[in-house]
C-alpha cells in the first residue's frame, strides 16, 4: 500500500481521460489548487466532445464541429501538462527499490508517437471512460460494417450519412426497415438509443414518410422505460406515473414498435439475431441499425515492483477499476441490494491515491434487476453512469483529492456516491424552434426503498414532464455546457 505524506515537494496529480468526467475533474483541480499541484492529462482524444449532442449529429440536425473542440489550448491557460497518449499500465508501487508510483503510457500522434514514457504521480484519477466493446455482438458496429453508432461524434456523422440514404429510398416509394436501440444483452445508455430513436422518428414524421419506415427498438430492458434504473415512478402534472407508461406514449405517438426483454447476440448484414427472456430466437430484418455496443474497460493493467501482475488489484474482469463498493452484495437476492453497496468516495482499497469516476469505476451490480434469457445470455443493462453523474463524481472527487493536498489529510466531505445524488435525463424529440422533450430528475439514481418505501426514491424531488420546456433545457445546456468546457467567463457558475 502506498503511504501520502505531505511533504514540501509539488504534488502531482494525473487524470486518465479528458471526457465528460476528466476534463469535468481537471477544471475544478486546477480552479481549487490553482499552482499548488501540478496536474497531467493523459488522453489519446484531442477533442473534447459534448457526447449528449451526438443525437443531433446522428439526425443532421447539428454538424459534427458544433459538439467539440481541440482540448490543448484550453489546458495551455489552464497550465495543465496535456499528453496525447493512452495509458497501458499502472504501477501503484513503482519499480523495486523505488516507492514512487508512475503510469506507462504511449503516445498516438506527433514526433513521439509510438514511444512509451514514464509519467509519475501522487494522485491518480481514472476517467477513461468505456471500450465500446463491439466485438461482445458479432458483425455489431461500423467496423465491421453492418450497424452504425452514435457513441462519438465521428459515428454519428456517419450514421446521419447511411441515414439519409434509406430516407432518399423512402422518398422514392420503397419501405425501409429501422432497427434502433442495444446491442448486447447487458449493454448500457439506453436512455440516448431511446432518444435517438425519437429522433430518427421525428425527423421522418417531419418529412412525411412515416408510411414509408417500419421503426423498432430493440432493447434488453425488462420493461420498456426501464432505462437501466430499474425504472421510477415521477411526479408528473401533479400525479404519480412510471417511466414505462412515458416512454410507451411517445413511442405510440411517433410510430415506433418496440421488442424489449431482448439480447441481441449476433448481426449479419440486414439482419438482427436476439434472443427473448422466455428463449424465443428471433430475427430482425433491417435497411438501418443503430445498436449501441457493450460497455468495458479500456484494458489498462496493473504491474507490481518487480513485474508481478497486479491487475486484479486494481480491476474487476470486466477491466473496469474496483473502488470502495461492496462488491459482495451482487451476490445477495435483488431485494436486498441497497444505496450501501455503492462506492461514496471511489477510492481504490489498496491504494488510497487511486480515483475511479465515471463509466471507470466497476459498479458492485446492477441498479435494474438483473436476468438471464432461457440459454443463460445476458439480459441486464449496466448502471448508467454518463453525462450528470460522471460530472458529479468528478467534480466531487477532484475537490476531495484538491483538500486532500491543501490540508495534508483526506476530510471526503464532497458527496461522490450514486446512492447520495440526483440525476436529470432530458430525452429530446426533434430540433429547433418546434422541439418536444421527455425531461426526468430522480433523486437518488440508485432507489433506496429502505428510505423510500413507496416508490425507492424521493417523489419530492423525483419529477417527469413531456413537453417543450424539456427541449429548450437541453438545447441550452448544449451551448452552457460547452462554455464551461471552454473555460469561457463565470464557467464556474453553470453547475455539472
Amino acid at each position: 500500500m502506498i503511504k501520502i505524506i505531505k511533504n514540501n515537494f509539488m504534488q502531482k496529480i494525473v487524470v486518465l481521460g479528458a471526457g465528460i468526467a476528466g476534463h469535468t475533474a481537471v477544471l475544478n483541480l486546477k480552479r481549487k489548487l490553482k499552482k499548488k499541484a501540478e496536474v497531467i492529462v493523459i488522453s489519446p482524444n484531442s477533442n473534447y466532445q459534448w457526447v449528449p449532442s451526438n443525437i443531433w449529429v446522428g439526425t443532421g440536425a447539428m454538424k459534427p464541429e458544433q459538439v467539440y473542440f481541440p482540448l490543448k489550448p484550453v489546458y495551455d491557460r489552464l497550465g495543465v501538462d496535456f499528453r496525447l497518449a493512452r495509458a497501458l499500465s499502472i504501477h501503484p508501487e513503482g519499480d523495486a527499490g523505488e516507492n514512487k508510483p508512475y503510469v506507462t503510457i504511449e503516445y498516438v500522434e506527433g514526433d513521439k508517437q509510438g514511444q512509451k514514457d514514464k509519467v509519475y504521480y501522487d494522485f491518480l484519477i481514472n476517467a477513461t471512460g468505456p471500450k465500446l466493446n463491439f466485438e461482445a455482438t458479432p458483425g455489431l458496429g461500423p467496423d465491421a460494417g453492418n450497424t452504425v453508432s452514435i457513441c462519438n461524434y465521428d459515428h454519428a456523422s456517419h450514421a446521419w450519412a447511411e441515414l439519409q440514404k434509406v430516407i432518399e429510398k423512402m422518398k422514392k416509394g420503397q419501405k425501409q426497415r429501422l432497427v434502433i436501440g442495444l446491442g448486447h444483452g447487458g449493454a448500457t445508455c439506453q436512455g440516448a438509443a431511446l432518444e435517438y430513436t425519437l429522433n430518427v422518428a421525428a425527423l421522418i414524421k417531419k418529412l412525411g414518410l412515416e408510411d414509408m419506415a417500419d421503426i423498432r427498438y430493440v432493447t434488453n430492458e425488462f420493461f420498456i422505460g426501464d432505462l437501466g434504473m430499474g425504472g421510477a415512478y415521477v411526479k408528473f402534472n401533479n400525479y404519480i406515473a412510471h417511466t414505462r407508461d412515458l416512454v410507451a406514449s411517445l413511442f405510440f405517438e411517433y410510430g415506433v414498435r418496440w421488442h424489449h426483454q431482448s439480447s441481441v447476440y449476433k448481426v449479419e448484414p440486414g439482419k438482427v439475431y436476439f434472443e427473448t427472456y422466455h428463449g424465443e430466437e428471433k430475427v430482425l430484418e433491417y435497411d438501418f441499425a443503430m445498436l449501441i455496443p457493450q460497455f468495458t474497460g479500456v484494458g489498462i493493467t496493473a504491474v507490481g515492483p518487480n513485474g508481478e501482475d497486479y491487475t486484479d488489484r486494481l480491476f474487476k474482469p470486466n477491466k473496469l477499476m474496483i473502488v470502495d463498493a461492496d462488491y459482495e452484495s451482487a451476490k445477495k437476492p435483488y431485494h436486498e441490494w441497497s444505496g450501501d453497496d455503492w462506492p461514496k468516495k471511489l477510492q481504490n482499497p489498496t491504494y488510497p491515491n487511486i480515483f475511479a469516476v465515471g463509466i471507470a469505476f466497476a459498479p458492485p451490480h446492477s441498479i435494474s434487476r438483473p436476468f438471464k434469457t432461457a440459454s443463460g445470455r445476458p439480459l441486464t443493462p449496466a448502471p448508467p453512469r454518463t453525462g450528470m453523474p460522471s460530472a458529479v463524481m468528478a467534480h466531487a472527487t477532484a475537490l476531495n483529492v484538491a483538500e486532500w493536498i491543501l490540508k495534508g489529510e483526506p476530510t471526503f466531505k464532497h458527496k461522490a456516491s450514486m446512492a447520495e445524488i440526483a440525476s436529470v435525463c432530458v430525452v429530446s424529440v426533434r430540433y429547433g424552434l418546434r422541439g418536444l422533450a421527455g425531461t426526468m430528475s430522480v433523486y437518488p439514481t440508485i432507489p433506496d426503498y429502505k428510505k423510500f418505501p413507496d416508490f425507492g426514491r424521493d417523489i419530492r424531488f423525483t419529477l417527469g414532464e413531456i413537453g417543450a420546456a424539456g427541449h429548450w433545457f437541453k438545447w441550452l445546456m448544449h451551448y452552457a455546457f460547452l462554455w464551461k468546457a471552454k473555460l469561457k467567463p463565470f464557467w464556474y457558475l453553470i453547475p455539472d
